[in-house]
């Protein structure tokens, strides 16, 4: 699992590109990532799976901030980035989020 940040410098943003290896989701159809940024929709943002058969995706975030996110399996299984910046507790799942600083 990877998390590339991409600064622009005529704004304060970030293109940041989110990768789940085919190890994390051998099996998977689908996986999207879901999180602070959007509105943890389960369906807003899906990764594009790559001949590799890893998962990706780049989406624009606003720097300055920190985001919780989870990538979701086939709209099953949560799992979270094992590179990410930090994790918090998520109270309803009694499970972590991932966070990524921007």
């Amino acid at each position: 699992m990877s998390i590339k940040k991409q600064y622009l410098k005529t704004k304060p943003q970030a293109n940041v590109t989110f990768e789940l290896p085919k190890e994390a989701a051998a099996e998977a159809a689908t996986v999207t990532l879901v999180g602070e940024f959007n509105d943890w929709n389960e369906t807003a943002t899906e990764l594009k799976k790559l001949k590799s058969g890893t998962f990706k995706t780049t989406i624009k975030l606003e720097s300055g901030k920190d985001y919780q996110f989870r990538y979701l399996i086939d709209g099953k299984v949560w799992e979270n980035d094992w590179a990410a910046d930090a994790y918090v507790a998520n109270e309803l799942t009694f499970e972590e989020n991932s966070v990524v600083t921007v």
